[in-house]
């Protein structure tokens, strides 16, 4: 008989009692999944760009800043491209159905995110059209099931029309973003048009998009964009991409702390289940570990045995929970923003590796200090 095969044949002996730990370890993995695939979409960590850099005032996000600071900014030596946005938050049928739209120059906000979100030069010639034309991303657009064509409403909640109605756009195309973990769940409008129908605030932005050149520091040049601001009617504070939608998420809730939280008391239960069930499983059977080690079996195959079987249980029952997770990637709806992405993933793959290891010691440990004389003794 094989290693592996008598591996195989000690974690399938009591069948129920082995489903029950993998089910567990699958429960648990399933919220780990679920948790940090919230957060990588929640805080663009696929998406963001940490080289890239957002520039808004630093008396907070609701205070806007001169359009003016843009081609400022576009002058300083270390800057390859700005393009800045004003953001029309509204809510489209009910009040409860919440969608944004970001006004903006398109060729500018092309040669920042024109690959990432996937702004083709068909799209952006089709936006060039009218000037209430808008781009609604793919995630948006399955949402609320729109067509290419179709004129659609967007009532404000702050960035009011200067005639009092609904912004009003028509859906000139649709981007669908380079990939899964790049937000779409928003519309892509042109800041002409806004800026001219707007009551107040004209002539203003929410924010400014930075990409430094090639060989610039990202934190430096921060630095100084922040320090060339300082003294004028407007100071600014410039923080990276991923900080910036970081600190933007904590503002609702601190998610961060709360999935760690959660997932933390999965573990810590799975631990205790698991690491108790084979430690009982071990005690069952140590007139057989007495056996092995008469037939030759040395102290370590014992404990490559025991820590393999609490492996094989963490390995069928974790990839079910993960799978779970990616499977509830694809049926969550969209504005949900799951990303259960490759590094996510991986990341899943050595929690549970390391929580294998952890939880399969105590009974390894046990199983190695049985003495083959009490082994024996036991039946």
């Amino acid at each position: 008989m094989s290693f592996i095969r008598l591996l195989r044949l000690n974690a399938w002996r009591k069948p129920l009692r082995t489903l029950l730990m993998m089910l567990s370890v699958a429960a648990a993995f399933l919220v780990y999944g679920l948790g940090q695939g919230f957060l990588a979409g929640a805080q663009g960590s696929g998406g963001a760009d940490e080289s890239r850099l957002v520039v808004q005032s630093r008396n907070g996000a609701g205070e806007p800043l001169p359009q003016a600071m843009v081609a400022r900014i576009a002058a300083m030596p270390d800057v390859a491209a700005v393009a800045a946005s004003a953001r029309i938050r509204g809510s489209i049928t009910t009040q409860t159905n919440v969608a944004v739209a970001s006004a903006v120059d398109p060729e500018a906000m092309a040669g920042i995110m024109g690959e990432e979100l996937g702004l083709t030069p068909d799209l952006l010639a089709a936006l060039g059209g009218a000037r209430d034309r808008v781009l609604v991303g793919r995630a948006l657009m399955e949402a609320e099931g729109w067509r290419v064509g179709q004129r659609v409403a967007l009532t404000p909640f702050q960035m009011k029309r200067a005639d009092g109605a609904p912004w009003s756009f028509v859906i000139a195309g649709t981007f669908a973003g380079a990939r899964a973990d790049v937000d779409t769940y928003f519309m892509i409008a042109r800041y002409d048009y806004v800026n001219a129908a707007r009551a107040k605030g004209r002539d203003t932005v929410d924010g400014i998009l930075v990409q430094p050149r090639q060989s610039v520091s990202p934190s430096e040049l921060a630095a100084r964009i922040d320090a060339a601001f300082l003294s004028s009617a407007a100071p600014t504070r410039t923080q990276s991409e991923k900080a910036f939608l970081e600190a933007l998420i904590r503002q609702i809730a601190d998610f961060g702390l709360i999935v760690t939280l959660v997932t933390t008391a999965s573990f810590v239960t799975i631990l205790m289940i698991v690491a108790n069930t084979m430690a009982f499983a071990v005690r069952e059977r140590r007139f057989e570990i007495g056996v092995l080690k008469v037939l030759g079996f040395s102290g370590r195959r014992v404990l490559t045995l025991v820590l393999g079987e609490t492996l094989l249980v963490f390995l069928a029952g974790g990839l079910v929970g993960l799978g779970l997770a990616k499977l509830a990637e694809g049926l969550a709806p969209a504005e949900l923003g799951l990303a259960l992405t490759l590094p996510v993933f991986f990341r899943a793959v050595l929690v549970l590796l390391a929580l294998a290891l952890l939880t399969g010691l105590v009974p390894a440990l046990l199983a190695l200090r049985t003495s083959t004389a009490n082994a024996l003794r036991s039946r």
